[in-house]
């Protein structure tokens, strides 16, 4: 069977999936990428090795995500596109009538607006952790429970607690405050989910026209709670896809597709033995050719340069030539 590769790497999880011609998923695979990208893009395609128990035959590679060049260097892609793009496919693929897609992430969150399945409006935000997936995971741990028991959990509220959620620290400031006046532990978290949606809406979704049909997808989709407190606040329903924790690994993979069909041309995927045997090692220096001492980052293979970035004005970047489109 041939496959179609697509691979979305991020700041908390790097995901892969694989695809057949008819863009069925075959495989997926969800890592937690733990601040070594390089080493989660090996041990991602390693483990579809694995699991597939097969040569793989790849047709075609797509990347995205925040570290969707690097992926491009390491796997040899054939598209790399941003997230946007990559999650409105997969979103218009499930859903052909989506018009709004809520993506909430490990780091950050978006909404995407489309209209005739093309994207007509986007927003993200990177500047507050408050509703993001490692903000889930930190409280989580501090109230000493799992990440997959904080929704069943919420779900059991039967009055949520007012909680400020204008800001991470607001939030978990104004929960241990609720928690030593002895308001039950889901009434809490119910609380929490409601604020978070609030901070999202006020925040992210300012402006825009939110319309059904609605798409949660992102790891935080995984959290029965948030979807209840969208649903309650938005007042209609939320749907969530089967994929919805790989959604943009799917998109890109689509895209890929698409790509190589199009074009009839050969995978520049690398292959196995590029991959996995090679010793991938990063390093960085500053660069003193202007006043602003850029700090590079130098991506080699053995003793092969094979990436540079970081360069404001990209006099070590432009020789490679990124391929991204859009």
């Amino acid at each position: 069977m041939s496959y179609y590769l697509g691979v979305d790497i991020g700041s908390v999880s790097s995901n892969f999936v694989l695809i057949d011609e008819k863009q069925q998923v075959q495989e997926k695979l969800y890592l937690r990428t733990e601040g070594n990208p390089v080493r989660a893009i090996k041990q991602g395609y390693k483990e579809l090795l694995e699991k597939r128990q097969e040569e793989l035959d790849i047709k075609g590679i797509g990347t995205t995500g925040s570290g969707r060049h690097l992926a491009d260097i390491i796997l040899g892609a054939d598209v790399v596109k941003n997230e946007i793009t990559a999650h409105a496919v997969a979103a218009s693929w499930f859903y052909p009538e989506v018009r709004t897609i809520i993506e909430i992430g490990g780091q950050d969150s978006k909404i995407i607006i489309l209209q005739d399945a093309v994207v007509s409006d986007f927003a993200m935000n990177t500047v507050c952790a408050a509703g993001t997936g490692s903000f889930l995971d930190q409280q989580a741990s501090r109230l000493n429970m799992s990440i997959y028991d904080f929704g069943p959990t919420a779900l059991k509220s039967k009055q949520a607690v007012r909680i400020a959620g204008r800001c991470g620290v607001f939030a978990e400031s104004d929960m241990i405050h609720k928690q030593q006046m002895g308001y039950p532990l889901e009434d809490i978290l119910m609380g929490l989910c409601e604020a978070l949606v609030r901070n999202y809406l006020n925040n992210v979704g300012k402006g825009k026209k939110i319309e059904a049909p609605i798409i949660f997808q992102g790891g935080v989709a995984a959290n029965a709670g948030l979807k209840i407190a969208f649903e309650k606040i938005l007042q209609t329903p939320i749907m969530i896809p089967p994929y919805y924790d790989v959604m943009g690994a799917i998109g890109v993979a689509i895209l890929a597709r698409e790509y190589i069909e199009e074009h009839r041309c050969n995978t520049a995927f690398k292959g196995d033995s590029f991959i996995i045997e090679g010793q991938f090692n990063s390093s960085s220096f500053e660069c003193k050719g202007c006043p602003n001492l850029c700090e590079v980052v130098c991506i080699k293979r053995e003793q092969e340069i094979l990436a540079y970035w970081g360069d404001r004005c990209q006099k070590w970047e432009s020789s490679l030539g990124h391929k991204e489109v859009g």
